[in-house]
């Protein structure tokens, strides 16, 4: 066992003469990332060179605080950082971070001073929003240069803003004064000012040197994949807030893409989800409390600073400047909120089709609480959904994976086992091990009728081991993406203080570490190919890099021998209602306008270089407004179809003081808009069962 290995392996301050809790840290890293880690990397010279790119790029994402002077400096290390490694030596660390805050004491001085200055949005000029694209700034007037568009770029919609609040004004008062552009351009930098100003007293100012090591550490581990990262402290109590159940703030999962913060996910229930106005993939720019004036630009910013401005206490409100994926930019107040993991549960609905009844469970991830696994799981949850559904005389089901992240391997191999009578569910690999077939050993089977999985470019690692075993077996038909996710691997949270005999130099925090790859009971994984859909149709992100294969450092692709496993035969026209399908997607003008809005989306991320120019800029965004409306009928589609909730949750609804009846509405109502759900219920419809379906309630034992 991994754990008793390492176990077998304390450490101890006293191996070090001068005792030094960074210097200790990564002792400790560096032996469980050689000892632990599924895939181990050499730290050698090529690991060397791209830990040193990679560092450089994070605490300098944008180039505005090192020269190229700094950058030539720092390349002596280029090559040795793993030598130091290995002696303890953190020489890199100290020579960069040194650096990094002298730097950052003069940029706070070159803001100012452009910010002094006012911005001609008149000029034509344009700015490149893909930093990788520029170098370095060589002197400290190229570096006022570098500044100076960079403010600009980010005042231009403050300056928007203010233009349109004062012709919204105009509009209905005709005797009030307009302000003149003068004091609009001087407002949107005072604005700007302000933002700067709170940003680097609240944050910068307030690093602490371990907070800055903690993104060496970080950066170090995420080069050996980018699921291993490190946990500071600080990051460790947000995890342990994360794994309880409740949080609280706005409810979406954030992710740092180059210098921008975005939305992957929103969780149900929460406060972004119960607004309908964020979205995934949408980028917050800015970020405004109820008590301040002055919204705070997060361009740039760290993902752990971001989150503490739009995080916050329940009952309180936030408003977020965000980027939506068509390019309009749009100001959403949101009020906080405690989000309870019980918002993320399976839930059910029934419809009826033609006189023949169907189900559909949503299961937005494979939740368990492993000190309660037999009451609160997954799989649990989805056999009680099952047993109400055939109580209303259910004759197919769906069972809906889309945007569903993952979450615990044994809830999986339970669930997959409510539908087959028993066998292989996966396969699990560790490394110098023999890999471990993951089975289910129960015959009865939960629900023996048709079945269709629904999955995205979002449903990944559970989602994935769940779709493809049903695959593999011909279970069930897979409908959605041309691929899912492709997280192929395990990780655990491993808490560093563990590894120590005796600690005199506080908290180490934790290191969530890939030990596990887990495999198709076929052979294949899919880690980076993902789980391909037998009926394949186009999503919003069907263009847009989400990925594992567009990740860092990912693990690769590659298979091992199959499981012995008997595929399902009560189908006796699987391929065919596959190929009906497919003729009926591929003649949906519906489909066809879809990916044609993928295909516009992925054209505006895209887009990285913008005018500076403000008529430009202005018509820039009205443009990309109007285009959007040709994508109108996406939203408004609209089925036949009416949801209801079970009997049983109805009794529920009825004695409930909760939002319970709010959110299954909106929720019922989303999936009559739902071409995918409508589909999923046609191949229900087609597909042809050996024997009748029983419409009552009862477990199949064979």
């Amino acid at each position: 066992m991994l754990l008793l290995a390492f176990a077998s392996c304390s450490f101890t301050t006293k191996k070090f003469d001068n005792p030094d809790k960074d210097k200790l840290l990564i002792q400790i890293i560096t032996f469980v990332l050689e000892q632990g880690h599924f895939d181990p990397i050499a730290f050698d010279d090529v690991f060397s060179e791209d830990l040193f790119k990679d560092y450089i790029g994070i605490i300098d994402p944008v180039k505005r605080y090192f020269y190229e002077s700094d950058y030539k400096d720092f390349e002596k290390f280029k090559l040795t950082i793993d030598d130091q490694l290995k002696a303890t030596d953190i020489t890199f660390f100290n020579v960069v971070n040194e650096r990094m805050l002298k730097r950052i004491e003069e940029a706070k001085v070159i803001y100012k001073e452009v910010l002094s200055e006012p911005f001609d949005y008149t000029k034509e000029e344009y700015f490149d929003t893909n930093y990788e694209n520029s170098e370095f700034a060589k002197n400290k007037k190229q570096m006022k240069e570098r500044w100076r568009q960079q403010l600009k770029f980010s005042t231009l919609s403050n300056y928007d803003d203010l233009y349109e609040t004062e012709k919204l004004a105009k509009a209905k008062e005709e005797s009030y004064v307009m302000k003149t552009d003068a004091q609009i351009e001087k407002e949107a930098r005072e604005s700007t000012l302000k933002s700067l100003n709170i940003y680097f007293e609240d944050f910068i100012d307030d690093q602490q040197r371990e907070d800055w090591f903690a993104i060496y550490v970080n950066t170090i581990v995420e080069e050996f994949d980018p699921h291993t990262y490190y946990l500071a402290p600080k990051s460790k109590e947000d995890f342990d807030e994360r794994m309880s159940g409740k949080l609280e703030g706005i409810g979406a999962r954030l992710q740092k893409r180059m210098d921008y913060i975005k939305i992957v996910e929103l969780i149900s229930g929460g406060p972004a989800w119960r607004s309908e106005e964020l979205e995934v993939e949408d980028i917050i720019l800015k970020v405004k409390q109820e008590d301040e004036e002055v919204p705070v630009d997060i361009v740039g910013m760290r993902i752990n600073d971001a989150i503490k401005y739009i995080k916050g206490p329940k009952g309180t409100k936030v408003t977020l400047t965000v980027k939506k994926v068509d390019g309009t930019i749009k100001d959403i107040t949101i009020t906080r909120d405690i989000i309870e993991v019980f918002d993320t549960y399976a839930k059910s609905s029934i419809v009826e089709k033609d006189d023949k009844k169907f189900g559909v469970i949503n299961l937005p991830a494979f939740y368990v609480d492993f000190q309660d696994y037999k009451n609160i799981n997954a799989a649990t949850d989805v056999k009680k959904e099952i047993e109400r559904l055939k109580a209303e005389g259910m004759e197919g089901l769906v069972l809906d994976l889309r945007n569903n992240g993952g979450g615990s391997l044994p809830t999986v191999v339970d669930m997959a086992g409510l539908f087959i009578k028993d066998g292989p569910i996966v396969q699990v690999r560790s490394t110098g091990e023999a890999k471990e077939v993951l089975k289910d050993h129960d015959k009865s089977i939960s629900w023996d009728g048709p079945l269709v999985i629904l999955v995205n470019e979002l449903s990944a690692s559970a989602s994935e081991i769940m779709a493809a075993a049903m695959q593999d077996y011909k279970r069930a038909i897979v409908i959605g993406s041309k691929q899912t996710y492709g997280k192929g691997t395990v990780q655990r949270v491993m808490d560093l203080n563990n590894m120590l005999r005796s600690n005199t130099s506080g908290d180490l925090g934790a290191i969530a570490l890939t030990t596990q790859k887990y495999y198709r009971i076929n052979g294949g994984s899919v880690q980076l190919e993902g789980v391909k859909s037998d009926v394949k149709v186009p999503g919003r992100f069907s263009y847009i890099d989400v990925g594992e294969k567009d990740k860092a450092n990912p693990l690769p692709w590659d298979e091992i021998d199959a499981a012995a496993y008997t595929p399902w035969e009560n189908y006796f026209d699987y391929d065919a209602t596959i190929k009906k399908s497919e003729g009926r997607m591929s003649n949906n003008e519906q489909m066809k306008l879809i990916e044609e809005n993928a295909k516009w989306l992925k054209s505006k991320i895209d887009e990285t270089v913008f005018s500076l120019n403000y008529k430009k800029y202005k018509e820039k965004n009205e443009s990309n407004e109007e285009e959007s409306k040709r994508f109108d009928a996406i939203l408004n589609y609209k089925t036949n179809l009416t949801f209801e909730s079970t009997s049983y949750e109805k009794s529920l609804i009825a004695s409930d003081t909760t939002d319970l009846k709010e959110k299954r509405e909106r929720w019922h109502e989303s999936l009559s808009q739902d071409i995918y759900i409508e589909e999923a219920l046609n191949v229900l419809e087609d597909l042809k069962m050996s024997y009748p379906v029983k419409k009552i309630a009862s477990t199949v034992k064979k």
